[in-house]
């Protein structure tokens, strides 16, 4: 019986990450890395759509490249909204600026937000209220990934950066009220997107970001891990090849980074 290539390059591709990752230098005190199961649609240079399966590790750099969108999420495309788990690469998606940009990545993950991992990690999502940020913001319920970040400051940022338009973690926002953490017990599913520049796109009626690893990226990840983490995006080949990020970040060092 043949293998399909898709089965078999992601064969090669657990391969090699098993390889990489018993090369890793280890503490002797660190436990065993949890891995996890990623999925990943990219937009090819010849027009093809590639539709890969990875195994990497649990790790938040690794996770947050998947864990903005969940599952009925809409996106504002040139043909209308189109909900987060229909959205293919080659497809036009409306940034804030008016334009369109083709997705060339699209990711996702499953994941139980409740449950701790090996590190006693959860990885909480946000819920938010129609109406939270004005009228039809969001459109209805919107449940946001622990990686979504939204054009906004909230009031307790604001004496650091005043009225300056940054893209703020969702969970910044969160109320009590009007937006609150929610952890689900159960498998749920977590989409992530790249377009051909970093932008800011409308969901649900509310303004996030498309996926980019920061500006701090490098000095985040170490060298054994890198290509690990490079061979989840096909249509890239380093991380400068992200670009410069469209819109300051609020934590996480970028706004230093940006402004100094």
């Amino acid at each position: 019986m043949t293998i399909p290539n898709s089965l078999a390059r992601a064969a090669s591709h657990a391969v090699k990450t098993s390889a990489l990752l018993r090369e890793a230098p280890r503490p002797a005190t660190t436990q065993k890395a949890q891995l996890r199961r990623y999925e990943v649609s990219c937009l090819m240079k010849n027009g093809d759509v590639s539709q890969m399966r990875h195994i990497a590790p649990a790790l938040p750099m690794f996770e947050d490249a998947f864990c903005a969108f969940s599952r009925g999420s809409l996106v504002e495309t040139e043909l209308g909204p189109v909900a987060i788990e229909d959205l293919m690469p080659g497809d036009s998606v409306l940034t804030q600026d008016g334009t369109s940009q083709k997705v060339l990545w699209k990711g996702s993950v499953t994941l139980i937000p409740g449950r701790e991992d090996s590190r006693g990690r959860r990885r909480p999502l946000t819920r938010i209220m129609a109406d939270t940020f004005g009228m039809q913001k969001p459109l209805s319920g919107v449940i946001a990934g622990p990686a979504a970040r939204l054009l906004g400051t909230p009031a307790h940022l604001r004496h650091i950066h005043g009225n300056e338009s940054i893209l703020t973690p969702v969970s910044e926002f969160q109320d009590g009220m009007s937006v609150i953490e929610t952890m689900p017990p159960t498998p749920v599913e977590l989409f992530h997107i790249c377009l051909e520049k970093h932008s800011v796109i409308r969901v649900d009626g509310l303004q996030f970001e498309t996926y980019h690893p920061g500006t701090n990226a490098v000095r985040m990840i170490s060298h054994s891990l890198r290509s690990i983490y490079l061979n989840l995006f096909a249509h890239i080949e380093s991380l400068n090849d992200f670009g410069p990020l469209l819109i300051p970040r609020a934590g996480d060092g970028e706004v230093d980074a940006i402004t100094a």
